[in-house]
Order: C-alpha cells, then sequence, then structure tokens
C-alpha cells in the first residue's frame, strides 16, 4: 500500500530467510485443454502483456495460469531489470510481492492460530498488545483488522524517525483510531503490522520464522528477506526484480530526499515498502518475496485441500472462513484478508464471478481464484522499476478476462476415456477408512445413513463402521424413505437393523430430530447420505436437525462428504425465504444450490448459529465440475423415484411442480421425465414449449398413465422431458418456463396454489398468482444470485 510521499530505498545486504534455490515445483505443466481451458485464446495474453510492455506500463512480467492442481499455461515477457544493465524476465524471478504478504503471510498466519485454538477472530487487540494507549483501538478486533474496518489510518507518518520493531511499537502505541471500528473502510498497513505483531507474541516466533515454518515450508523461494539474516541464506539477488531507482534514506527516516544525488541506487533484494523496510524488511503488510511457481502452489492449497506439498496447512473450515465474504462497512465484501471483488482492476466488468477472491501488491503484482471453476491467475511484475511510474492496473484485468472466458465446459478433458487419471472419485467414507478411522479414535458413535452410504467397493457405511476396532458403533438414524431407502410413506417406525443388531432410529416418524435419549451416551454423529442437488430433498433438512440437536447434547458431528451428482458450479433459482422454511426448505439457498453436504452443513451451522463441531470428512479427486457419471462411483437410487443422473438434473426445475394438480411421472418407469395431467392437451403443450427454443431440451407429446400416486390409473395428456445437451441445459428455466406457460394457458385448470409449497419465496409466487408470468419472469426468479454467489463462496472446499 503506498500513499502519499513514499519514494525510495537504498540497497543493502540482501540475506534472506529462503531456503536453497532451485527446488522443483510440484505442480506439474499440462496442455491447457486437458483442466477444460481453451489453448488458443489463453494465446491472447502474448499480444496483451506484450502491448502493455511496450506501453511502458512495466518493463516486464510473469503470466500463471491452473486448474485443479495442475500449470495450464506459464511464460514470462520482456525484462526484469532495465537498469542499470538490461535483463531478461525468467519464469524463476523472485518478486518483492508487496501487500500480497497480507493473505499468504499474515492474514494466513493469523487462521494457523485461530484453527489451533491460540486466539479467537473476535478477541480485542489490547489482549495481545496491551501497550496501545488509544481505548477504542485496544477494543479493535482481529476479524476488523483482517478486514480493513479497524479504524486506523492508512500507514504511520514517515516523517516520524524511527525504525526497527521497536520504534515501530512505540509509534504504534501513540497511535490514535481515525474511525470508529467497524463503520468504514480504510485500508490499512498499520492493521496487518498489528496482525504481524500479535502472530510474533502469540506463537512466541518472529513473523518471518513463523511462516517458513507453517505454511511456507518447502517453498525454496517464497519469504522474507531480514537485513541481518545468516549469510548462509542468502538467496541468488540475480533472480530478483530489482524494484525502483532511488537516492538516499532520508524518506524512511525522516525528511525528505536529497533532490541533488551524486549516484542512484536501484532496490534489489530489499523490500520496496518503506515502512517495512524500517522494520528490517519484515512486516505483517509487506516484505514477502515469491516467484510465479510458488504462489500456483499456495493458490491451488487455497482452492482446494489445504494440503501443501503432502502436509496440512489449513483445515477446510478454517479455508472456509478465510474465503466467506464479510460486510466491510460501505466498501462491499472483504474476505478475511482478501479482497472478494469480481474483478483485478477498479474497472467494473471483468468476467471472473461473485465467489472469486485475490488481492494486488503495490509493486505490480497479483493473484486472483475462482472455487467455482478451480482456475487461478498469477501476475507478477516488477512495474515501479525503474522509476515507479509503470501502471499494471489495466493489463491485470485483461488477462483475468482472457482467463475467465477460456474456460470451456466447465470440467477437464477425457483422455481415452479415463475419468481421472488415478481413478474415481473417493468419498468421505473411503477417505475415513483409509485413515484407518483415526478421527473417531476411542468415541462412541452413531451414524446418520441410508442405502447409498456405501464406500467405492460397495460395502455399505453401516457394515464398515460396525466392524472397526478402534470406536464403537452405538446406534443408526434413518432419514426419509428408511434405512434402505426404499420405504415411500409418510412415517417410519424405529427398527433395527437385522445385520449389526443395532438400533435404528427414524427421523422420519414421530420425530425428525434425534431425541436428546438417543443421543445420550454418545460422543459423534457420523453423517453419510447422498444428496442430489436441489434444495427440498430432504436429507439437507435431516442434516440441519442432527446439527442442532448435535449443538445441543454438545457431541461432534463427522460429515462424510459425497459429489453433488448435477455438478458443483452451477446453481441458481429463487432463495427459500426464512419465514418459509419447513422440512422441504431447510435454509435460505436457490433450488439448486451447486454444493455438498458437506458444504451445506458448514454453512447452515454457521449462518443459522447452530455451532455445532463440525468436521467434513472430504472426497479425494472430485472437482466441481464433475457431474455423477464423471465420479467413476456407481448410482444407488437415493430414494424410490430418483432413479438416474438425468431424473436429478430435471428435478430443481420439475419436482417444483408436484405439489400442484399435475403429475411429474411418479407411478411411472421415468419420474420426473415425463409431465401432465388429463386436462392437457398433449401436442400443445410440446408445440408451444418447443416454440421457446429453451437450450440443451426438447419435448415430446405423449399420453401416459400412472399406476399410483397423482392421477392414478388417469390417462394423462403431456410431455415427456429429453435433455439434449446437458451443459446447455437449465432446469430451472425449463421449469419456470413449464409454470408460465400453464398460468396463461390454463388458468383455470392448473391449480397453482400449493406451488409456493417448494418454491418457498414469496414474491415470485405473487407473480405467478397475478398472472405476471412474461417476458422476465426467469430473470426475476434469479434474484439474489449474485449475494448467494458470495455467501456460497465461502464455504467451498473443493
Amino acid at each position: 500500500m503506498r500513499i502519499g510521499l513514499r519514494r525510495t530505498i537504498p540497497i543493502v545486504l540482501t540475506i534472506a530467510v529462503f531456503a536453497a534455490v532451485g527446488a522443483a515445483q510440484s505442480l506439474p505443466v499440462v496442455d491447457p485443454s486437458v483442466v477444460g481451458l481453451n489453448k488458443s485464446r489463453l494465446g491472447l495474453i502474448d499480444d496483451a502483456v506484450e502491448n502493455s510492455i511496450r506501453n511502458g506500463d512495466t518493463p516486464g512480467a510473469v503470466v500463471l495460469v491452473g486448474r485443479y492442481g495442475k500449470i495450464a499455461y506459464r511464460k514470462a515477457y520482456g525484462n526484469r531489470s532495465v537498469s542499470p544493465k538490461t535483463e531478461p524476465m525468467t519464469v524463476d524471478t523472485v518478486f518483492d510481492l508487496a501487500s500480497l504478504t497480507k493473505p499468504f503471510a499474515t492474514a494466513t498466519s493469523i487462521m494457523i492460530l485461530v484453527q489451533d485454538g491460540k486466539l479467537r477472530l473476535s478477541d480485542p487487540i489490547g489482549k495481545f498488545v496491551p501497550e496501545i494507549e488509544d481505548e477504542r483501538a485496544r477494543k479493535v478486533s482481529v476479524e476488523q483488522l483482517l478486514i480493513h474496518v479497524g479504524g486506523y489510518r492508512p500507514d504511520f507518518d514517515l516523517r516520524e524517525k524511527w525504525i526497527g520493531r521497536a520504534g515501530m511499537l512505540d509509534a504504534l502505541k501513540r497511535e490514535k483510531l481515525r474511525n470508529e471500528p467497524g463503520e468504514s473502510f480504510v485500508y490499512s498497513d498499520i492493521g496487518f503490522i498489528v496482525l504481524g505483531e500479535i502472530v510474533e507474541r502469540v506463537s512466541g516466533k518472529p513473523l518471518d520464522v513463523f511462516v517458513s515454518e507453517n505454511q511456507f515450508k518447502g517453498l525454496a523461494d517464497t519469504g522474507f528477506r531480514r537485513r541481518n539474516a545468516n549469510p548462509s541464506s542468502l538467496a541468488d539477488v540475480s533472480r530478483i526484480a530489482p524494484t525502483e531507482n532511488i537516492c538516499g534514506q532520508q524518506s524512511y527516516l525522516g525528511g525528505e530526499p536529497s533532490s541533488d544525488c551524486a549516484t542512484q541506487q536501484i532496490i534489489r533484494g530489499d523490500v520496496h515498502d518503506p515502512t517495512s523496510w524500517r522494520m528490517d524488511n519484515v512486516a505483517g503488510h509487506a516484505g514477502l518475496f515469491s516467484t510465479v511457481d510458488d504462489l500456483a502452489e499456495l493458490c491451488d492449497m487455497f482452492l482446494r485441500d489445504g494440503m501443501l506439498r503432502g502436509r496440512r496447512v489449513l483445515s477446510e473450515a478454517t479455508i472456509a472462513e478465510m474465503r466467506r465474504p464479510r460486510k466491510a462497512a460501505a466498501a462491499g465484501f472483504r474476505a478475511l484478508g482478501w479482497d472478494v471483488e469480481t474483478r483485478f482492476s477498479s474497472n467494473r466488468g471483468d468476467l471472473f464471478p461473485f465467489g472469486s477472491f485475490g488481492h494486488t501488491g503495490f509493486t505490480g503484482t497479483s493473484v486472483w481464484m475462482d472455487p467455482a471453476s478451480g482456475v487461478f491467475v498469477v501476475f507478477l511484475s516488477n512495474r515501479v522499476h525503474p522509476d515507479g511510474k509503470g501502471n499494471v492496473t489495466d493489463i491485470r484485468g485483461k488477462v483475468a478476462n482472457i482467463v475467465a472466458s477460456s474456460i470451456m465446459s466447465g470440467k477437464p478433458k477425457r483422455t481415452n476415456g479415463a475419468i481421472r487419471e488415478s481413478g474415481a472419485v473417493l468419498n468421505g467414507i473411503d477417505v475415513l477408512e483409509a485413515e484407518r478411522f483415526e478421527r473417531l479414535k476411542g468415541l462412541k458413535v452413531g451414524l446418520v445413513t441410508n442405502q447409498t452410504g456405501r464406500n467405492l467397493k460397495g460395502l455399505p457405511t453401516i457394515d464398515i463402521l460396525a466392524a472397526a476396532t478402534n470406536f464403537k458403533l452405538v446406534c443408526l438414524f434413518s432419514p426419509e424413505h428408511g434405512i434402505r431407502g426404499e420405504l415411500d410413506q409418510a412415517k417410519i417406525n424405529d427398527s433395527v437393523d437385522e445385520k449389526t443388531g443395532l438400533p435404528v432410529y427414524s427421523l422420519y416418524g414421530e420425530t425428525r430430530r434425534p431425541l436428546p435419549s438417543q443421543l445420550k451416551g454418545l460422543d459423534a454423529l457420523v453423517f453419510d447420505i447422498q444428496d442430489i442437488g436441489t434444495r427440498f430433498y430432504t436429507y439437507i433438512s435431516t442434516l440441519r436437525y442432527v446439527l442442532e440437536e448435535a449443538s445441543k447434547a454438545k457431541i461432534k458431528v463427522y460429515v462424510l462428504d459425497r459429489p453433488n451428482p448435477i455438478n458443483g458450479v452451477d446453481f441458481g433459482g429463487p432463495i427459500a425465504d426464512e419465514n418459509k422454511l419447513s422440512f422441504v426448505s431447510a435454509h435460505t439457498i436457490p433450488v439448486r444450490h451447486g454444493m455438498t453436504v458437506g458444504e451445506i452443513a458448514m454453512m447452515m451451522n454457521r449462518e443459522r448459529g447452530i455451532d455445532a463441531e463440525v468436521s467434513v470428512v472430504e472426497m479425494k479427486g472430485w472437482s466441481r465440475s464433475m457431474w455423477f457419471d464423471e465420479t467413476g462411483q456407481t448410482w444407488i437410487n437415493p430414494s424410490p423415484n430418483m432413479r438416474n443422473l438425468n431424473e436429478a438434473l430435471l428435478y430443481p426445475g420439475i419436482g417444483l411442480l408436484e405439489t400442484t394438480n399435475l403429475s411429474v411421472g411418479r407411478g411411472t418407469d421415468t419420474p420426473f421425465e415425463v409431465i401432465g395431467a388429463p386436462w392437457l392437451d398433449a401436442r400443445v403443450m410440446s408445440a408451444s414449449l418447443n416454440k421457446m427454443s429453451l437450450a440443451g431440451v426438447r419435448f415430446v407429446p405423449i399420453w401416459f398413465t400412472p399406476k399410483s400416486s397423482v392421477f392414478e390409473k388417469t390417462q394423462c395428456g403431456g410431455v415427456n422431458i429429453v435433455i439434449t445437451d446437458r451443459e446447455a441445459f437449465n432446469p430451472l428455466k425449463t421449469g419456470f418456463a413449464i409454470a408460465a406457460w400453464l398460468r396463461q394457458a390454463y388458468p383455470n385448470d392448473w391449480k397453482y396454489e400449493k406451488y409456493d409449497r417448494l418454491l418457498a419465496n414469496g414474491r415470485i409466487m405473487k407473480l405467478i398468482e397475478q398472472g405476471d408470468v412474461s417476458v422476465g419472469f426467469y430473470e426475476l426468479t434469479e434474484d439474489g444470485r449474485e449475494q448467494f454467489g458470495l455467501r456460497r463462496s465461502g464455504y467451498l472446499i473443493y
């Protein structure tokens, strides 16, 4: 962060805390098409960056694009030095990251301490730095500093003469807040300097040592460059991108720099930021150095499972918390240490969606990550070289747009029919089993499951847990449709499991919640049920009730995660109103949520204030873009009328209609693939719907007679819904198109009054009641999509 009089620093000793340079990168380089990126579109980056260099925006740059743990594009442009001599840019160039220090070093360090139980986000900073004199400042929370609403000004006054940590602490002691905490967003280096100090006081280790031992262990080129470090850790200065031409050090120690310097000096190996320089190159807001390859690994860690080179740095819950957007006063949203705007630059219109996140650095650096697609972009430049006048705001945004537009189908390319290089996706139960149930060691456990709870080999989770010897499975809980998923009735009674002899408590009988008497003596509940990605599928309602009762009983909940069968990228439809929540609308999410059960568990637990102790046993090998048939897993009907993936994709839109006087195919061999009623004209309906030219779908007129359910043994006219392109098909748009057509074509026959039972949205229901379902109706049903995208992004594990 630079404001006001920020100029120059001299070159001094360039001793670092880096490990030996030249370590091999761990992320493989692949052809972009392998990870679903358009190679020719990525090639447009060349002209964009080269034009920026010709315009004098920066002497050079390195750009890297990655996805799904692989590097799809990596290239160096221009020169890393033009003064005093010219040196070409290389992909292994080490850059002064400037403010990227904030999220990668400081915020991550804080969150490691949070997950280790050593501090809380709500802790006041005065608890750790009691010498702060301003009483208001002492009450500022750690979280407020992380999102820049703590009330501090942007930086210390550079005219004040101080140096070193002791000088900083003396200045901080006297520093007064400029704004009331939480009232306004002010991007503050002071706030992150305080956070860096808190890391040192809580951990007992200087910030540079803490990060090298924790989040950067194994990354040879990433770390702070303390001037008085052991000379044996000297990094190769020739690979470091120089920054500004400077003269004298007056502006760092107070006073104006000289205007008649006899010689000019280039900053190379020292931090460019003057306040960090005064603190021996180590501060919470600036001072970190790295390369594109090391940053690629860190980005991959944040987008996936918190693992770096086989070592866990952050838990999935911690990553979700860091990415979760928070309201940062009038400035919009911030995550913990991250910017969560939808763009690289300050110009609206960039293509990465809400929920993507990243940060920029004053020297010309930036990263951007998109959890929905798994894509990340690293852009590193030394735009301040040699005279501090470069500007890469425009080119960063252009590169981001090129990368976002290069995402093709949203899924990796298959090779020779293979689903994945390493086989089928492993569910939570497979991971738990591979770990030999270490997480459950010594616990008394209750299992919430049904027939879908199986490992990759097809063995029931019930049998797997019952056979384990390092914990005890005490009882079972069954959701709607029973423990075997074969019952389609209003009430299911308690029973006994035939094979294990364990009691089976029904959560779809006299109660839909575990009773205190049933939870007594348990240490944990394990949840293992396959969801299908639609809000009104009741297994996630059961999950909510399990979380609530477990919280009351103070027992843990382990959610064994499973794929969203209709992919984890696409979501949409009206968000349920809070006052319309029920067993078929458990939370204020859209009809198609695009999340896994583990992610929904974390969302409901936090947003509903449940405060259960939840741990998600995450899948291995699942990417958000995957459909169920790409996971290598075997389909098991999650309920009697959910018989294939096609029906699961139709369900969000067609299922909405089944509370009205329509048959949605229950009682036929193709539930949710047909829809009709005795009063419908099949040919008129199909012709009318086909004229709408809805993407990825066609309608065939049919007559059918349900054997049971609505219109049992009565002939119905209607349509068979044929999905022709599932990537283009929108089940919500199709369902609302049918509802709008019925409202206009059969205003007296279609009894829409119960449509709201599953819709759970008063505003959209009112439009239907009024018959206001003409052009633009579908767009109105998507109101709130962007807001949900922001909410959702903070809970995405994969």
